[in-house]
This record gives C-alpha cells, sequence and structure tokens, in this order.
C-alpha cells in the first residue's frame, strides 16, 4: 500500500475563513498546523510501502521522517487527485490510500482496513463526511476519467465521486464516516474527542486567547 497526504502548509495568508473568526489568522494557521501534524504522525506509523507528503508550500519540522515530501499538480480538484495517484502508480503498482488534512482523528487501523478492502473485495474505497467532502480515496489502480469533473467543496462531492467511480466500472466500498475540520465548532469537537494531541493544545490555546480577547 502506498499512502498519499494531499495538503496545504497552514500559513496565516493561506487561511479561508472558516476558523477566523473567531481566532486570529495566526491561531486558525496554528490549529491546522497541528490537525496536519497528528495526521502526519498516524500515516509515519502506519505499515506500508510507500508514504507521500503532496504539499503545496514548504514542509517544516512537522513533517515526520519516512515521507516523500512532493508538489501535487495544479489545476482542478480532479486534476490534483488525478495526478496524486498517477504518480504513485508510475513508482509501484501497489493500491494506493489519499488523505487529507482536516481528519486528525485518523488512525492506522482506517487505513489498514481499506488496504483490506481494496485487497479482497473492491477497487475503490471511499470515505465520506458530513459536511458532503471526502476523506480518503484508495483505488486499486488508475482509470483516465477516475476524477474528471469531480466538484470541489461541495455537499454532494462524496455521492458525485463514488458515482464516477462506479462510472468507471470500480467496485466501491464506503468505509467509516469522519467529521473533518472545518470550522471553529468542528475543531473544539475534534479536539474534545483527540485529548492529548497537538491539535487539542493549538484548540485550547486559541479558545483561551479568544476569551481574553
Amino acid at each position: 500500500m502506498q499512502l498519499v497526504v494531499i495538503a496545504q502548509e497552514p500559513r496565516p495568508e493561506t487561511m479561508d475563513g472558516r476558523l477566523s473568526p473567531p481566532w486570529t489568522l495566526a491561531q486558525a494557521a496554528a490549529v491546522r498546523l497541528a490537525a496536519l501534524a497528528d495526521t502526519l504522525e498516524t500515516v509515519a506509523a502506519t505499515p506500508a510501502s510507500r508514504r507521500v507528503l503532496a504539499l503545496d508550500g514548504q514542509p517544516g519540522s512537522w513533517v515526520p521522517a519516512g515521507l516523500d515530501v512532493v508538489a501535487p499538480r495544479r489545476g482542478t480538484l480532479g486534476n490534483v487527485l488525478f495526478g496524486a495517484f498517477e504518480d504513485c502508480f508510475h513508482v509501484s503498482d501497489e493500491a494506493v490510500v489519499l488523505i487529507g488534512m482536516d481528519t486528525p482523528q485518523l488512525t492506522s487501523d482506517h487505513l489498514l482496513t481499506a488496504r483490506m478492502l481494496l485487497e479482497t473485495s473492491a477497487d475503490a474505497v471511499v470515505g465520506s463526511t458530513p459536511s458532503g467532502g471526502t476523506w480518503m480515496i484508495g483505488l486499486s489502480h488508475l482509470h483516465p476519467g477516475a476524477f474528471a469533473g469531480t466538484p470541489a467543496s461541495s455537499d454532494d462531492t462524496a455521492e458525485a465521486q463514488i458515482e464516477r467511480l462506479r462510472g468507471c466500472g470500480y467496485q466501491v466500498a464506503d468505509i467509516e464516516q469522519l467529521r473533518d475540520l472545518g470550522d471553529a465548532e468542528d475543531a473544539v469537537a475534534l479536539a474534545d474527542q483527540l485529548a492529548g494531541t497537538r491539535l487539542a493544545a493549538a484548540v485550547q490555546a486559541a479558545v483561551r486567547d479568544a476569551r481574553r480577547r
């Protein structure tokens, strides 16, 4: 199994406003970075033949050892996703499991379950979020049309992606739905769930500082 994390380097100037307000742009970036670091820690600890961080931006000390850092493709969401899978399948024909940076509650069990499904009963695995997006896409092979027309940031992104994959002949399996880190309410809920993590510490600091302002 090849594991890929698609991410944008969290910086104050790249924040999209979902966490600020109520927090400052710097606090929002710190929360996003903490979530990404927790996610990468899980990926680094999961058995895999290759681990890749497709990063829009510059890596820092928060990138664990053992991850190949590459630049993602440019363009639409479909182009970015297709490029990540295509690059991996050029390196190896092993299944590719791709995740984003907004589900820090990710565990190795989630990733290993995806691998098991791809090895036994499915050509594709999709994990959805309550907001309608996807937090995971795993493929055993890449069809040229797998991501054609994939909508970005829509409440039907996951549904449209699943239908696209089925239309390309994939046998699609679902995996556990995970709440994504969208706004401050999501961040606080995830921090409560993930006591002792980087995310929890960053959220607690942001909430504390906001109360002082």
